[in-house]
C-alpha cells in the first residue's frame, strides 16, 4: 500500500512510530519548558494513525496537515496547536484542550470530542524557574479556529466552543448535547440532522446556517442570530418557537387555505398516479407545517414531502410508498396500518410515533431490469416508537435511534441495524433472521447473546 499523500503536495506523510514519536515530543516537553535540547515538536506532514498521545502536552506544535486518523489523544494539550488540514478522522480527542487551536480545514468525521475545551486560548510560556505565564504583549489571547473543517458524525457532547470560529463548518449529524456555544460564529455552517439537545447557542450567529432535522429540544437560543437559517425541519420546543430571535429564520410554511389546497393537491396527485406521470401533478408538500390534521387513508405514494412537519397528525391507513419524508418532524404520529413500503425516513423524527401494523417492506419495481426499493430509515429518531407486529423486512435502519421501542412482534429479517441503538427495545417476538446487527447497541441484553 503507497503511503499517504499530504494537502496541496505529492509527498507522502512519512510514517512515524510510536518510539519515534515518544523521542520527538521528549524534546517537545524540554522546548516548553526552555530547558536545554529542547526542539518544538514538528509534525507536520506526519502519519500518526493509531498512535497513542494521551495526556501529552503538544501546545505549540505544528501538526498541520498530520494524519491523526483513530489516533488516541485522551486529554492532550492541543493549546495554540497548528492542525490546519489534519486529517483527525475517528481519533478520540476526549477532554483534549484545543483552545486557541488552528483547526481550520480539519477533518474530523465521527472523531470523539467529548468535553474538548475549544473556548479561546491565551499564549503561555515558562519562566526560568518553570513556572507557566501568559505572554505581556497584544493579541495573546487566540479564538479557536474551525473554519472549513468536516466534523461530521463527531461527538462533541458538553464540549467547550464558547467564541470560537466554526463558519462554514460540516458538522452534519454531529452529537452536541450540551455543547458550549455561546458567542460562536456559526455562520454559514451545515448542522443539518445535528443533535443541540441541551445546548447552548447563547449570543451566537447561525447566520446562514443550515439546521434542518437538527435536535434543538432545550437548547439555550437567547440573542442568537439566525438570519436566514434554514430551521426547517428542525425539532423546536413551543417556547424557542415564540423566540423573536427565530423571526428572520427560514421555516416551515402553513397554508392559507390548507382544506382546499390539500384537496387540489391531493386530486392532482391522484390524476399523476393513475395516468402514469403524464396527468396531474406530483404531490409537493416540502416545508409545511401540518401538525395535528387528520390525514387518515390519503394517498400521497411517490410524494415530496422534505423536512415536512406532521407532529401529531394522524395517517392511520395512509399510502406513502417510496415518499420521501427525509428530515422530517414525525413526533408522535399514527402511521397504523400506513402502506410505508421503501419510504425515506432518513434524519426524520419519529420519537413516540405510532407505526403498529404498518408495512415498511421492499417495493419490487418491474421495468427493464427489476429493481428492490428497500425502506430507508438511516439516522431516523425512533426512541419510544411503537412498531408491533410491523413489517420491517430489508428496511436499512443503521445509525438509528429505537431506545425503548415496542418491536413486539415486529418483522426484521434481513434488515440493516448497523450501529443502531437498540437500548430497552422491546424485541419479544421480533424476527430477526439474516439481521445485520454489527455495532448495534443493546442487543445483547435484548436476545440474551
Amino acid at each position: 500500500m503507497p503511503p499517504a499523500q499530504g494537502f496541496g503536495t505529492n509527498t507522502p506523510r512519512t510514517k512515524l512510530t510510536q518510539s519515534q514519536l515518544n523521542t520527538i515530543l521528549l524534546r517537545h516537553q524540554a522546548f516548553r519548558k526552555s530547558q536545554p535540547g529542547g526542539v518544538r515538536a514538528n509534525l507536520k506532514m506526519r502519519d500518526l494513525s493509531h498512535l497513542d498521545l494521551s495526556g501529552i502536552d503538544l501546545s505549540d506544535a505544528d501538526l498541520s496537515g498530520a494524519k491523526l486518523f483513530s489516533a488516541r489523544l485522551t486529554r492532550a494539550n492541543l493549546t495554540n496547536a497548528n492542525l490546519y488540514a489534519a486529517d483527525l478522522r475517528l481519533a478520540n480527542l476526549e477532554k483534549a484542550d484545543l483552545r486557541g487551536a488552528c483547526l481550520r480545514g480539519a477533518v474530523l468525521s465521527e472523531a470523539m470530542l467529548v468535553e474538548v475545551d475549544l473556548r479561546d486560548g491565551t499564549l503561555l510560556h515558562y519562566t526560568p524557574s518553570g513556572e507557566m505565564m501568559p505572554h505581556n504583549f497584544e493579541d495573546s489571547v487566540l479564538t479557536s479556529e474551525l473554519t472549513a473543517a468536516v466534523i461530521r458524525g463527531a461527538d462533541l457532547s458538553r464540549a467547550k466552543v464558547a467564541n470560537a470560529f466554526v463558519m462554514q463548518t460540516d458538522l452534519t449529524d454531529a452529537i452536541l448535547r450540551g455543547t458550549k456555544f455561546m458567542r460562536a460564529n456559526l455562520t454559514n455552517s451545515n448542522l443539518t440532522g445535528c443533535d443541540l439537545t441541551d445546548a447552548d447557542l447563547s449570543e451566537a450567529n447561525l447566520s446562514g446556517a443550515r439546521l434542518s432535522g437538527a435536535v434543538m429540544t432545550n437548547c439555550a437560543i437567547g440573542r442568537a442570530n439566525f438570519t436566514n437559517a434554514n430551521l426547517i425541519g428542525a425539532i423546536l420546543d413551543a417556547a424557542q418557537l415564540r423566540s423573536p430571535n427565530l423571526s428572520a429564520a427560514v421555516m416551515a410554511k402553513v397554508l392559507e387555505n390548507p382544506d382546499d389546497d390539500l384537496r387540489n393537491i391531493l386530486t392532482l396527485h391522484l390524476s399523476w398516479i393513475d395516468s402514469g406521470g403524464k396527468d396531474g401533478k406530483r404531490a409537493d408538500l416540502s416545508s409545511l407545517d401540518l401538525s395535528g390534521r387528520n390525514l387518515d387513508g390519503i394517498n400521497l405514494s411517490a410524494g415530496i414531502l422534505q423536512c415536512i412537519t406532521l407532529r401529531g397528525a394522524s395517517m392511520m391507513g395512509t399510502s406513502l410508498a417510496i415518499a420521501d419524508l427525509s428530515l422530517s418532524d414525525l413526533r408522535k404520529v399514527n402511521f397504523t396500518k400506513a402502506d410505508l413500503r421503501g419510504v425515506n425516513f432518513e434524519r426524520a423524527t419519529l420519537t413516540g410515533a405510532n407505526l403498529t401494523e404498518a408495512q415498511l417492506g421492499p417495493v419490487h419495481i418491474q421495468g427493464s431490469s427489476s429493481h428492490v426499493w428497500r425502506a430507508n430509515l438511516q439516522r431516523a429518531r425512533m426512541g419510544m416508537a411503537v412498531l408491533k407486529d410491523a413489517d420491517l423486512r430489508k428496511v436499512n435502519l443503521s445509525g438509528a435511534n429505537l431506545a425503548g421501542a415496542d418491536l413486539r412482534g415486529a418483522n426484521l429479517s434481513e434488515a440493516d441495524l448497523t450501529g443502531t441503538d437498540l437500548t430497552g427495545a422491546d424485541l419479544d417476538g421480533t424476527v430477526l433472521d439474516g439481521t445485520s446487527l454489527t455495532d448495534a447497541i443493546g442487543i445483547e441484553e435484548m436476545t440474551g447473546t
